[in-house]
Order: structure tokens, then C-alpha cells, then sequence
């Protein structure tokens, strides 16, 4: 067991500090043209992005999409609104103070007992997260290669454990891995949609007019709020920016934000077209063709006589690509969680079999692998509002953000959103109650 002071490594390398002597350069004034000025600040977002395109949103949207065609498009545009607003906050929280959300709870809290349950529950959110990431992966080494799932698991550790290693070797070299995984699995998708051929008209409509058409499409729409809105993500994001470019003046401090919010939103608007994406092609696909895609494990094969098997092989590769990095950031963001509330932390090898366990241990017992990831998207959202609750907290305390603390129109909006996530839970809560009476 290994202590730690702070969240993330602070290790730079040559492009590191590069990146840092360019991006001060730049708060300065002193690069006219604006995309150079845009390319140091660009990275912490797409690392967090990777969490909104993980193979769970594959299980939700693909459900979603097949069983209600288009009509829960809404519940995706509404959920990645949410996520960049959090993310902003996040990313803002550790920019601003120097300290991630896990440190600041850990110091806020009086009582251990509570910092332990707080870092437990949270843990938990972080396991959850990497079953549907580890099992996505797997799924997409059988599409592509036709391993067996055992197979697939151990090549998905190794994978996932290489990616981690590019972590201590500088923020540079994993934002730029990242975000190319981003980018596979977006240049995937751009694919399917050209080769589904989608009802415009029906994509508009299923954007624009809110319905429900059951208490199983509240259901879904739960789990795409749970696989959209992470909690691993908003720990993460406020220590992927809380030492990467370190500004003490005030002036420069709100040029930074705003180079960040750019970064915010190019990554979550990417993030969330993947995600309506993948929902247009499964309505496109299986709901106006009455066809059943009975979890991800079979879906590529029902895409084959309907689509063509390029169309499949692009759908393995856009889950291969999903789950192995998704996999690869929920680890460190757990690594995160506990360095930031408990203050100390294991190897990232061990973390990486400790978090796995649960995946390998579904695919030994056969558990059907899309039910068990959209349950854990599910799960998630109830872990929504401790990671999102302390985050408005502290972003509208003048004691943490002194003169950047949020101002009452994002308070209110802040507020609304945990509140409504907070609620849906609840009602999730009520209806499994009643059905299981």
C-alpha cells in the first residue's frame, strides 16, 4: 500500500513541458493565431469524455433504440447538457483551487466514519463503471477476432494496464491516446449512421418533443442518465486539471477557464453525438425493422444480414475501442477516489485485477453480459448525487473558489439538475419496489 499527498502523479515529460511553457505563453498574449492557442489547453476533457461513450451507453442506447425507437433522443441531448455543465464545474473546482472533489470532501468532513463510507460508495460507483467498460471490451475482441470472453479478458487487462503505464510517463501522451480512441469510436459511428440511412424527420422528433411511452422506457431512460452523467467522471476531471497548468494570477486564471470551457464542450458535444449515435442506428436498425437485438453479445450478428458484416465489423471496432479505454480511465479515476479520500493507494496493477474481478467472475457464470451492464448503469445513477452535491457545494463557496465561485443563475441551474436526477432515482426506487411486491 503505497501514501500519497495529492491525486495525480505530477511527472512531466519534454511534450509536458512544452505543453506548459506554451500555454503560459499564450495567457500572456503572445500567439495571434487561435487555433496554436487552443492546442496546449485541449486534453482534461476528452480523457473525462471517454466515460460518455462507454460500452455501457452501447447497452442503454442500443435497448433504448431497438424497444422505442427514437423517442428517447431527448433523454440523451438533455444528459449530455447536464454532463457538460458538471464537467465544467469539475474541471473549474480543481483549476481554481489546486485540489480535486475526494480531497476537498475528505477535508470538509468531520467525521472519518463518513469519509469512509463517502470513499466506499464511491469505489462501488467505480466498480460499477468498469463491469459494463471491462465486459464491453471483451465483447469486442469476440466480435472482431472471435476469441472467447476468457480470451478476451486477459488481452483486455493487459491493454487497459499499458494505457495506464502511459499515465506516468506524463498527461500529455494519455490525453493524446485517449482522445484517438475517442475519435475511433466517433469515425465508427459516422459510419453506421451513413450505412442505417435514419428517418430525419423521426430524429427531430424524438429530440425535441419529451415523452415516455412506459415505466420500462423511465427505466432505460434512467440508465442513460447513469451511463451519461458518471461519478467517476466528475472526481476525475478536477484532478486531470488541478496541477496540468498551474496559474496564480487572477487575469490569467479566467483566460484559463475559458480555454477549458472550449475544451469542455468540443469534448462532451463529441461525446454526446456519439451517444445519439448509437441510439439513431439501433432505432434505425432494429426498431423499423421489428427486430430484437437481444444484448450486445448478438446484436453485431443481427446488424450482418441487415447492414452487411462491414457494418458489424465497425460496431466491434467502435465497442473494442470504448471499452479498452474507458476501462483503462475508470481505474485511474478509482486510483483517484482513493488517494483523494483516504489518502492512500494501491499499485495500479493491483487496482487493475481488483477492479476486474467482477467482470471475470459474470463471464465464468454466464450472467447474460447486457442485462448485468445495464443494471450497473442503473446503479450509477444513484451516485450521481454524492459526487454532484459536494461539487455545487464548493463551487458556490467564496471560502474554496474565492472570487470564481459560481454565481446564482448556475446555482439554480446546478441545483435543478441534482434535483431531477435525485428524483428519478427515487421513482426508479419506488416502481422495482412495487413490481417485486
Amino acid at each position: 500500500m503505497k501514501t500519497t499527498q495529492r491525486g495525480l502523479p505530477v511527472k512531466r515529460s519534454t511534450i509536458d513541458s512544452w505543453v506548459i511553457q506554451r500555454a503560459k505563453e499564450i495567457l500572456e498574449g503572445k500567439e495571434p493565431k487561435i487555433i496554436n492557442r487552443l492546442f496546449p489547453f485541449i486534453g482534461p476533457a476528452f480523457i473525462a469524455a471517454i466515460a460518455y461513450i462507454d460500452p455501457g451507453n452501447y447497452a442503454t442506447n442500443i435497448e433504448s433504440g431497438s424497444k422505442f425507437g427514437y423517442n428517447l433522443l431527448w433523454v440523451v441531448l438533455l444528459s449530455n447538457l447536464m454532463a457538460m455543465f458538471i464537467q465544467w464545474l469539475s474541471a473549474r473546482l480543481g483549476m481554481i483551487t489546486g485540489k480535486n472533489l475526494p480531497e476537498w470532501i475528505r477535508d470538509w468532513v468531520p467525521f472519518p466514519l463518513f469519509r469512509y463510507f463517502y470513499w466506499i460508495q464511491a469505489e462501488v460507483m467505480a466498480m460499477a463503471t468498469d463491469l459494463a467498460e471491462f465486459i464491453g471490451a471483451v465483447i469486442g475482441f469476440k466480435i472482431l477476432f472471435g476469441f472467447p470472453l476468457i480470451g478476451g479478458a486477459l488481452l483486455t487487462a493487459v491493454l487497459t494496464s499499458l494505457i495506464l503505464y502511459l499515465q506516468k510517463q506524463g498527461f500529455r501522451l494519455l490525453e493524446i491516446t485517449v482522445g484517438s480512441f475517442v475519435g475511433i469510436v466517433a469515425l465508427c459511428y459516422l459510419l453506421e449512421i451513413f450505412i442505417a440511412h435514419p428517418d430525419t424527420t423521426a430524429i427531430l422528433q424524438g429530440i425535441f418533443i419529451p415523452q415516455f411511452k412506459s415505466g420500462e422506457s423511465v427505466y432505460l431512460a434512467a440508465g442513460i442518465l447513469g451511463a451519461t452523467v458518471m461519478p467517476h467522471a466528475i472526481y476525475l476531471h478536477s484532478a486531470l486539471t488541478q496541477d496540468r497548468i498551474v496559474i496564480t494570477d487572477s487575469l490569467n486564471k479566467k483566460k484559463l477557464l475559458q480555454y477549458s470551457l472550449i475544451d469542455v464542450f468540443l469534448a462532451m458535444s463529441i461525446a454526446g453525438m456519439i451517444n445519439m449515435a448509437m441510439l439513431i442506428v439501433s432505432a434505425a436498425t432494429f426498431h423499423q425493422g421489428n427486430v430484437s437485438p437481444n444484448g450486445l453479445e448478438t446484436a453485431y450478428r443481427t446488424l450482418i444480414p441487415i447492414l452487411g458484416q462491414f457494418a458489424s465489423a465497425v460496431f466491434g471496432l467502435s465497442l473494442l475501442a470504448s471499452g479498452i479505454s474507458s476501462s483503462a480511465v475508470g481505474t485511474l479515476a478509482g486510483q483517484i477516489i482513493m488517494q483523494g479520500f483516504v489518502h492512500f493507494s494501491f499499485p495500479l496493477w493491483f487496482r487493475r485485477l481488483f477492479t476486474m474481478l467482477p467482470a471475470i467472475v459474470a463471464i465464468f457464470l454466464g450472467i447474460d453480459c447486457t442485462k448485468l451492464m445495464i443494471f450497473s448503469q442503473v446503479v450509477l445513477s444513484f451516485g450521481i448525487g454524492f459526487a454532484l452535491i459536494p461539487l455545487l457545494l464548493l463551487s458556490q463557496s467564496k471560502e474554496a473558489m474565492g472570487g470564481f465561485a459560481i454565481g446564482p443563475f448556475s446555482s439554480v441551474l446546478g441545483w435543478t439538475i441534482a434535483l431531477s436526477i435525485i428524483l428519478l432515482n427515487l421513482f426508479l426506487l419506488v416502481d422495482s419496489v412495487l413490481k417485486i411486491s
